[in-house]
C-alpha cells in the first residue's frame, strides 16, 4: 500500500511520523493510496484543504487533544486498519464574504462559516435564505453555517444542534443571540442558499470566518454548500462519523 505521512508541528506528531515512515516507507502525496494525518482535528481540516484537488482518502490518527475527526494512534498495525476502514465523503460550504472596501474573498470551510463581532459592540445582522429576507434584525456576537460534520465543533459550543452525517441538512446557529432573544437558529436544506447582511458595518465591525481563516469588515456573506467537491475520510470499522455523532448526543 502507498502511504504518504503528514504530521502537524507539534513534537509528538513529528516523533510519531519518524517512527512511522521508518516502519511503512512513504511515498508522495501525489502519488499516494491513502494519506495517513498525524495530529489532531485542525491539523485534520488543514490536511482535507490542502489534498482536495488529489481524491485520495484521508485516515487520521490522533495526536492532539478531542480527535473527533481522527482514529486512536497505533503504530503495529497500520496496513490492516486501512485495509479495514470505513469511508465517509463530506461536502464544503463555500463562503464568498464582501468587505467594506468592495473586495470579495472566496474559501471553503468543511465544519463552518462564523460570522463574528470585531468590537465591543453586539453584530446586527439580516438573514436571507434563498433569496428570501427571514430575519431582519438578530443581534448578537455572531452566526454561523454548519456542516454535519462540523455540527459537533464550534455550533455545538453555541448550542446547536447535533447532525447526523448522513443527513442533507445544514444548522443555521445564533452565538449569544440579544435579540431576538427566544431565536437560536434553524435547520436548513443542505441547497439553502444562505446571505448574512451586516447592518451598521462602520460602528459595529464583523469577521467572516471559514474552518479558522478569516475576513474582516465583511459587509455582505453568501454561504452554500459545495456538492462538487468531496472529502473523503477514513475510520476504524465501527468508529466512523455516524456512530460518533450519535455517540456525542449521549456522552
Amino acid at each position: 500500500m502507498k502511504i504518504a505521512f503528514a504530521a502537524s508541528e507539534a513534537p509528538v506528531s513529528r516523533t510519531a511520523r519518524a517512527a512511522l515512515v521508518e516502519r511503512y516507507g512513504a511515498v508522495p502525496e501525489a502519488e499516494a493510496e491513502v494519506i495517513v494525518a498525524l495530529g489532531g482535528d485542525g491539523f485534520m481540516l488543514q490536511t482535507l484543504h490542502r489534498t482536495q484537488s488529489l481524491d485520495v482518502p484521508v485516515y487520521g490518527m490522533n495526536r492532539g487533544t478531542v480527535g473527533f475527526l481522527m482514529n486512536g494512534y497505533s503504530e503495529g498495525d497500520l496496513v490492516a486498519r486501512l485495509s479495514a476502514a470505513e469511508e465517509a465523503v463530506i461536502h464544503p460550504l463555500s463562503m464568498q464574504a464582501i468587505t467594506m472596501d468592495g473586495a470579495a474573498h472566496h474559501a471553503l470551510a468543511i465544519n463552518e462559516v462564523s460570522l463574528l463581532r470585531q468590537g465591543p459592540q453586539a453584530a446586527k445582522l439580516k438573514i436571507w435564505v434563498d433569496g428570501r429576507l427571514r430575519l431582519e434584525e438578530l443581534v448578537c456576537d455572531g452566526a454561523l453555517v454548519a456542516t454535519p460534520a462540523g455540527s459537533t465543533a464550534y455550533n455545538y459550543s453555541a448550542h446547536g444542534p447535533i447532525l447526523p452525517i448522513k443527513s442533507d441538512v445544514l444548522a443555521l446557529t445564533a452565538i449569544a443571540p440579544f435579540r431576538p432573544r427566544r431565536w437560536r437558529g434553524a435547520l436548513l436544506p443542505s441547497d439553502a442558499q444562505v446571505r448574512f447582511e451586516v447592518t451598521d458595518p462602520e460602528k459595529r465591525p464583523v469577521m467572516a470566518d471559514a474552518d479558522s481563516r478569516s475576513v474582516r469588515d465583511v459587509v455582505t456573506v453568501d454561504i452554500h454548500s459545495e456538492p462538487s467537491i468531496a472529502h473523503r475520510l477514513l475510520f476504524d470499522p465501527g468508529h466512523g462519523l455516524d456512530e460518533r455523532l450519535i455517540r456525542e448526543q449521549f456522552a
